[in-house]
Formats: structure tokens, sequence, C-alpha cells
């Protein structure tokens, strides 16, 4: 099994629903993401997944997040813009794009200050 791997970083704003503290007020981080992918075996190049194809995959996914206020994203699928349920959305979304037979995305990691990230994974 081959574990390959890629960041991301995209700027948004949010403020969490319910929370008694700070972050109940609007706010701004600078989200870093990680995305693991694994394959059971390799193409012809030696290649599980190109890292061109997750990079881009990953760019295409974050997009309608960067510079967004997260809550309009968030409130019609009725959850709060947490860290966790970013880390789920990502997941989602770049899971639908890159899943084959022979490569999965298996963790997304998201982080939205230094030294504290949040991980989701099936």
């Amino acid at each position: 099994m081959f574990e390959i791997s890629s960041e991301a970083n995209f700027s948004a704003a949010h403020h969490l629903i319910n929370y008694d503290g700070p972050c109940e007020n609007v706010h701004g981080h600078n989200w870093r993401v990680q995305v693991f992918v694994h394959c059971s075996e390799l193409n012809e190049l030696g290649i599980g997944i190109d890292f061109r194809s997750l990079k881009n995959a990953l760019a295409d996914v974050i997009k309608d997040l960067d510079h967004s206020d997260l809550n309009l994203v968030f409130d019609p699928i009725k959850q709060n813009p947490s860290s966790e349920n970013i880390a789920r959305y990502i997941f989602k979304k770049i899971s639908a794009l890159l899943n084959t037979g022979k490569c999965r995305v298996v963790r997304v990691a998201v982080s939205e200050t230094p030294g504290n990230t949040a991980a989701y994974f099936e």
C-alpha cells in the first residue's frame, strides 16, 4: 500500500453558532488542508496517483471555500463550519473526484491555526 499526500491553503471567515466564547464572533483563518490517498498499486511509471491530479482536485474543492464566509456554505447543509465539519466536507468532495479501484482518499486534515488540526476519515 502506498500513501500519497498533498496540502493546500485557503483563507476564509466563519463564526461558530451557539459557541460560548469569542469564536461566536465573525473571524477569519488561513486554513491548511492536507489530503491523504492510499493506492494499492502503481502504474507503469511507478506512480500511485499523479501529484498534479491530486493538487488539481484539491484546488477544485477548496476554490469555493477560499475568501468566503463559510457559514454561507455550511448553513444550507445545517452544519456549523467547525474544522471537523470542514474536514468532512472536503473529504466527501475530493473522494468523489479521486476514488478509483486502485486509489482512495483515506483522510483529510484541516488546521485553522498552527498546531491545531482536525481530521476526518472513514
